[in-house]
């Protein structure tokens, strides 16, 4: 297969993917060489029709009235945890935020991550994928798992002091979860749950 036809298989298995799917080098090689693939991608980087995530990871731009724009990241870091069969979490302190526990907006875009530490590239957004323990990413994907990690980041003594707080902005049910998955939890967690749950 030629560069030009690869490159045009390339665009329609793209544009079939959902927002934020990632489209990796590997998964293309039914298409040509190794080269010959590479060098398709890097054209169609260049030209701004895919955008260069990581090594060998690839996005489609989302085209919109007003022009073109990196796919949202949460779509796309989690479909790249997805395909990499990761699990993927927010950041303790964009946790805290969404629970109103702070006001302090992440200035950085941080999730964490069972698999290892890296970096993905959204335009001019750089992506960090923080390896985290697994006690951390307990809950992924429910309300219950923002409390775990808002915990985490605020630390004990924090925590402790804003237990209240908590009670009262926590989504209904969503301490009760966390009670039932303390042994997952380091202990002073577990403890502060018990007394949020009591």
């Amino acid at each position: 297969m030629q560069t030009e036809s690869v490159a045009e298989a390339i665009m329609l298995q793209a544009k079939s993917l959902p927002e934020g799917e990632p489209l990796f080098a590997k998964q293309l090689l039914g298409l040509g060489t190794r080269a010959g693939i590479d060098q398709a991608l890097s054209r169609l980087a260049r030209s701004g029709a895919l955008l260069r995530v990581g090594r060998g990871i690839y996005a489609r731009p989302v085209e919109s009235r007003f022009g073109t724009r990196p796919p949202e990241t949460e779509k796309l870091v989690e479909a790249f945890a997805h395909a990499r069969g990761e699990t993927v979490a927010s950041h303790g302190a964009a946790a805290a935020n969404a629970l109103g526990l702070t006001t302090q907006v992440p200035t950085r875009s941080v999730f964490l991550t069972s698999g290892r530490s890296r970096t993905l590239s959204l335009g001019k957004l750089t992506v960090e994928l923080q390896h985290a323990p697994s006690w951390q990413l307990t809950l992924a994907g429910k309300p219950g798992g923002q409390i775990v990690r808002a915990l985490a980041w605020l630390g004990p003594q924090r925590a402790q002091e804003l237990s209240s707080l908590l009670k009262l902005k926590a989504p209904r049910g969503a301490i009760e979860e966390v009670a039932r998955a303390r042994m997952r939890l380091p202990e002073w967690m577990a403890r502060q749950v018990s007394d949020l749950a009591a």
